[in-house]
């Protein structure tokens, strides 16, 4: 007696991956979001790859582990799959203080974000 699984939330036709807490700013995360947004998925490879950012390299786990599920779970295409959505999203933020003059202190905020992303197949154009 288990419960029926839900629908999925996706087309046949596209592959997910979601990496939750990571530990940078959503407002930097989404610079690096905006760089393979579009983009065929082996182009986005290549611009992660070579990227300066620092969140740049966890970027393209997420972008593999998309193009993973895409090959063995949904028997998508690899060279047919481009990024549909990246979507960046806040998570928490940790609270530190840090010693000032005279005895006083300053918040410090350290966010964290969460990283959606969608591969699908494109169609053929004839």
């Amino acid at each position: 007696m288990s419960k029926k699984p839900l629908p999925r939330q996706l087309a046949d036709v596209e592959a997910l991956s979601v990496v939750r807490n990571m530990r940078v700013s959503a407002q930097k995360l989404n610079i690096v979001a905006q760089l393979i947004r579009g983009k065929k998925a082996n182009t986005a490879l290549a611009e992660l790859t070579f990227s300066t950012r620092r969140i740049a390299k966890d970027v393209k786990k997420a972008l593999q582990s998309a193009i993973a599920n895409a090959e063995n779970n949904h028997q998508l295409d690899v060279d047919k799959l481009y990024v549909k959505e990246a979507s960046v999203g806040q998570s928490f933020e940790l609270k530190r203080f840090h010693a000032r003059a005279r005895g006083r202190a300053s918040r410090i905020e350290k966010p964290f974000s969460h990283l959606r992303i969608v591969v699908r197949e494109r169609e053929e154009t004839v």
